[in-house]
């Protein structure tokens, strides 16, 4: 009698136990879609995350520089020759880049984040979201912004602490540099983007022209007319240039930097004008490091700005 009644007891039990059971399954499956965290991109997107990040792609170096430095997972990198410092990444998967993404490429990786730029890619967050992948978009037109960028992708990545770590080294450079400026003469500079055949002034609200203010030179095409298409750059004024009379001109390209700087010696050539220059007298014509200036260099916005400290404050040559 007293088994048949145990038999019969555990007959009832078992769909309590399959319920409590079930229950379990959902809360646990419940908190795994629980939004952990949000963050507001450059674009003024609020976007939501259950969990860090593991698989991102990142479509300029600067950002994977960025990204890499605060310990995220990269699984697509830009097409482009990377500087030794993310030389371990080269077999990460190629899928193009802020100007051309391959999606293609991007739909094989599977990614978790896509990050771009906010103006170029802003159209193809759409596009980025129907493959499951949520885009963030951000940009750097000055130091301020790349240290507002390792913020951004900290608060991504939960490491605010590593992003505040690299946010007060680039603070305390900028602090150190201010030092040397108090006891120095005018540096005046030229800096141009170029492409063969295209030549533009920088001016201060790009970020190569935000870097020249934060070492202390006078950036001569400052006050020049931008143009409409590249708000950050204006066409080159010969008179102006030789009026202002620089002592460095300093070429940056995405491309080859050499032919820049061959087609533009050639282009200064054809105008005389050219030669009463301080800076083509002195020779002080040359080209800056592409992965340093062509583009966002991430955190190695120091190694840049050490660069232009030593060009100007520590070159025996300096007129």
């Amino acid at each position: 009698m007293k088994e048949q009644l145990t038999f019969v007891l555990l007959i009832m039990l078992i769909p309590i136990i399959i319920s409590c059971s079930n229950v379990e399954i959902n809360e646990t499956e419940d908190r795994s879609d629980e939004v952990t965290h949000m963050i507001t991109d450059f674009s003024n997107e609020s976007i939501s995350f259950n969990g860090v990040p593991e698989r991102i792609v990142a479509l300029s170096t600067g950002d994977l520089d960025m990204i890499t430095a605060l310990g995220g997972q990269v699984v697509g990198r830009p097409t482009a020759l990377l500087p030794e410092s993310l030389l371990e990444l080269t077999d990460v998967e190629q899928i193009g880049s802020t100007h051309e993404i391959d999606l293609e490429k991007v739909t094989y990786v599977q990614p978790e984040i896509v990050i771009g730029h906010t103006q170029m890619n802003l159209g193809d967050r759409p596009t980025i979201e129907s493959l499951g992948a949520k885009m963030v978009l951000s940009h750097a037109q000055s130091v301020t912004d790349i240290q507002e960028q390792l913020l951004l992708f900290g608060e991504m990545l939960q490491q605010e602490g590593k992003a505040s770590e690299l946010i007060n080294s680039i603070d305390e450079k900028v602090a150190e540099i201010a030092q040397l400026q108090e006891s120095t003469e005018e540096i005046r500079v030229l800096l141009i983007y170029g492409a063969p055949g295209t030549y533009m002034a920088a001016l201060p609200n790009s970020l190569s022209g935000h870097m020249l203010e934060l070492v202390g030179a006078h950036n001569v095409a400052s006050d020049f007319p931008s143009l409409e298409a590249f708000p950050q750059y204006a066409q080159l004024n010969t008179e102006r240039i030789v009026e202002a009379d620089p002592h460095y001109i300093l070429l940056m390209s995405h491309g080859d930097s050499e032919a820049v700087k061959e087609g533009f010696i050639k282009e200064m050539e054809q105008n005389a004008a050219w030669n009463q220059i301080t800076a083509v007298q002195n020779n002080a014509v040359d080209v800056l490091p592409n992965d340093l200036f062509g583009s966002n260099p991430g955190t190695r916005i120091i190694e840049a700005l050490d660069l232009l400290v030593d060009l100007f404050y520590f070159n025996e040559e300096q007129s």
